[in-house]
């Protein structure tokens, strides 16, 4: 299992562990991935998502995660993101037809 979010595909940094005598070696950031279930309800389905609590958040503040697919440009999304977003996207348009 990747360390990355399935959601917004935020993923490990590098950077360096400085000790007190400023010594430098390598170190890894983790993002800090819960798991989750997600309603749409465009889609009326759950998904089962392994996500940055960061992401999360933004979730809530969007109201849902249709709500936050629909304001996420494309390019930011995830695959999985973007296929879901497709799938709204498509539901959408048949509802207007």
């Amino acid at each position: 299992m990747s360390r990355e979010c399935e959601l917004s595909g935020k993923s490990p940094m590098v950077g360096n562990r400085v000790s007190h005598s400023n010594i430098k070696s390598k170190r890894r950031f983790l993002p800090n991935l819960v798991n989750v279930t997600l309603h749409s309800e465009i889609l009326d389905r759950n998904f089962k998502m392994r996500i940055a609590a960061s992401t999360l958040r933004t979730v809530d503040k969007h109201g849902g995660l249709d709500g936050y697919l629909m304001k996420t440009k494309k390019s930011a999304l995830n695959d999985r993101g973007q296929k879901i977003l497709a799938d709204i996207e498509k539901k959408q348009a048949e509802a207007a037809a």
